[in-house]
């Protein structure tokens, strides 16, 4: 199996072509890479033993030799991203033949398949800085939790950011509706819900709607509406992996689908009307949420009542305030006419959506 102390560098694979390298005699242990190499989406360069070109090996974003062609690449350049595989787990020289090729680690099959197909896809996918993911949420039922969401996602795209909207509230009645773009061509969750290992994240992206340059994952108008737990987590695993910004629409309830979105969240925004029952409600939306996400933060929302304000409502939910969501009068109108919240930038929505991505993104973090 794989030795942690050792397998977690990753070459630096940028204007390469994906494709591993791998160097192995070994039939049987070759149909098994060539299987793990198409469950994680890609089709390697194989070779007997080693390259007779040294950039074949040197240009590699990641070497598979198996234990067989050990001794044959003795002689090749060392370099990172080059992984020792076989199958004796009893094998006590096979740490001698990792040091003599320059091995990252010795993996095991197949105790370590799932393992190696992760780090042949994350070699695929060219993974980088992952997706700041944003989760937001509603401290009671029509807080306007799904219109800042979708506004938070529109806004990210009109900044030239790669954004991805997930709708994972599955009653909340679709934000591709809220969007305009019901009827769009693309998958929805109903298509992913048997998913359970990695879903790979470009095909993720380009399989999802698109209105306004952003990708949407939402719900069709069927009776599904449930999302199992692993989906979710390997969904939104895939959505991150895939760099730029994630806004995920959550459902107040904390069930184990919504655990596992909070999981991978970094930061949550709670919204939060400016009266007395609706703190009340946030209050305990909070404190189930705070079990499981460490950054969480207050929007508030007026009109007020009497003696409520935006700093009284974070102090009494003990969050920090993420901002105050101006009203729109003619919200209503503007989604009727088919521009969807935070589609116009110079609206009250639109600029509080780019204000809030120009507090929380350095210029770096997206590309």
């Amino acid at each position: 199996m794989a030795d942690s102390r050792t397998c977690d560098r990753t070459p630096d694979v940028e204007g390469r072509r994906a494709e591993p390298l791998i160097v192995t005699e070994d039939v049987e242990l070759l149909d098994d890479l060539l299987r793990l190499c198409a469950a994680a989406g890609c089709q390697p360069v194989v070779h007997h033993g080693p390259p007779d070109r040294k950039t074949v090996w040197d240009a590699a974003p990641l070497v598979i030799v198996g234990d067989d062609a050990a001794a044959r690449c003795r002689g090749m350049s060392r370099r990172s991203g080059v992984l020792l595989v076989g199958r004796d787990q009893d094998d006590a020289g096979v740490w001698r033949r990792a040091v003599e090729i320059g091995a990252d680690c010795v993996l095991r099959l197949p105790d370590a398949e799932s393992w190696l197909v992760d780090r042949i896809a994350d070699v695929v996918e060219g993974v980088g800085r992952q997706a700041l993911t944003v989760g937001v949420l509603g401290g009671r039922g029509g807080a306007g939790a799904s219109t800042l969401a979708c506004a938070l996602a529109v806004s990210a795209a009109r900044g030239g950011h790669r954004a991805m909207l997930v709708d994972g509230d599955p009653l909340g009645g679709g934000l591709d509706v809220l969007l305009g773009a019901e009827r769009e061509e693309g998958l929805r969750w109903p298509d992913f819900a048997a998913s359970k290992g990695r879903v790979a994240g470009a095909a993720l992206e380009e399989s999802l709607p698109s209105p306004r340059g952003l990708r949407v994952l939402s719900w069709d108008r069927g009776d599904t509406a449930v999302v199992p737990p692993e989906a979710m987590r390997s969904v939104l695993a895939a959505a991150r992996r895939r760099g730029g910004v994630v806004v995920v629409d959550l459902p107040r309830r904390v069930d184990d689908a919504t655990v596992e979105a909070l999981a991978q969240v970094d930061m949550g925004l709670l919204v939060v009307p400016g009266e007395l029952r609706a703190v009340a409600a946030a209050k305990r939306v909070a404190s189930m949420v705070g079990m499981v996400l460490d950054d969480l933060r207050v929007v508030a929302r007026g009109p007020y009542a009497a003696g409520v304000d935006e700093a009284w409502i974070a102090q009494v939910l003990g969050l920090p305030l993420a901002g105050e969501l101006p009203e729109e009068p003619r919200l209503r109108a503007t989604l009727d006419g088919g521009t969807p919240p935070g589609g116009s930038a110079s609206g009250p929505l639109g600029r509080f959506c780019s204000a809030f991505w120009e507090r929380v993104l350095a210029p770096e973090a997206v590309s």
